[in-house]
């Protein structure tokens, strides 16, 4: 599982007075990712679900689309002061007739964990187009389903209790079904260990299912939800405004602010079965 909390001194203040302790921070490491020994990407995630992430990772990039295509991923002998293997580099070796990543996705220097686009050679090779478009899925889910989403993510966010300090992402079927969570200080690389689980169980494209994520959901996140064959992609905070143009032009429903019985829906509003709210002194509306 890796190093997902550390042990730090800390000095607490209160009303009350100060006094000093141990705290649980979450672990943030740098990840290195090479393909056939040639450098790729430096992230900085939380350690832990590592194959995942790659498979994830190279899944949204368009590199790879299925498992198959990954014949081995291993850990290259990084090592600490004290010899130790860092287990912070993984390289992956695609399998015959796999094209290797364009240089265009390339990062320039690191992606930090709050922002996965930061540092793409180029925005043109952000639009990445996808083997699996959700446009034609016929999946409903009804406005009960979504909205017992986040309790559900929350409850199953184990590192979070400890630190307070981790992204989550989770799948869950269109019944409100959990299938996975993953945690990350970076939530793009959360829904990068989702959908290389994902990946590796054969379960992509993801059809008629939800991805649900703990923060804002930003054009990077539709793109992979879009690249896996998500239909339904639902965050807790805000969208922004190029991530619900690419959710229209992607045929993937999104929504934003969902928080209890509240949300809104940005696009792919025929996925969404609201029930008719029930007028005062009236019969609920059939």
């Amino acid at each position: 599982m890796g190093r997902l909390s550390v042990r730090k001194p800390v000095l607490r203040i209160t009303p009350a007075g100060a006094r000093r302790g141990p705290d649980s921070l979450a672990a943030e490491e740098p990840f290195e990712l090479r393909v056939g020994a040639r450098a790729l990407a430096v992230t900085m995630r939380t350690p832990g679900h590592d194959v995942e992430l790659a498979h994830g990772f190279l899944l949204t990039e368009g590199v790879i689309r299925d498992a198959a295509d990954v014949v081995t991923a291993r850990y290259c002998g990084s090592r600490d002061d004290e010899g130790s293997n860092t287990y912070n580099v993984l390289d992956v070796a695609l399998a015959a007739g796999v094209a290797p990543p364009e240089p265009g996705v390339e990062r320039n220097f690191y992606t930090t964990s709050s922002c996965g686009v930061c540092g793409k050679a180029s925005l043109d090779a952000v639009r990445l187009a996808s083997s699996f478009s959700p446009a034609a899925d016929p999946v409903r889910i009804s406005t009960e389903v979504l909205a017992g989403l986040p309790a559900a993510l929350r409850a199953g966010q184990q590192v979070f209790d400890t630190t307070g300090g981790l992204h989550a992402a989770a799948l869950f079927t269109a019944d409100g079904q959990l299938l996975v969570v993953r945690e990350d200080v970076g939530r793009h690389n959360a829904v990068d260990k989702v959908l290389g689980w994902a990946l590796l169980g054969g379960r992509v494209p993801l059809r008629g299912c939800v991805l649900m994520v703990s923060g804002r959901a930003s054009f990077e996140l539709v793109q992979k939800a879009v690249m896996a064959g998500v239909p339904v992609l639902a965050a807790v905070s805000a969208p922004s405004s190029l991530a619900v143009d690419l959710a229209v032009e992607s045929g993937l429903t999104l929504v934003g602010f969902l928080r209890g019985a509240r949300m809104n829906v940005y696009s792919g509003f025929e996925r969404v079965l609201v029930e008719q709210a029930e007028p005062a002194g009236q019969e609920k509306l059939r």
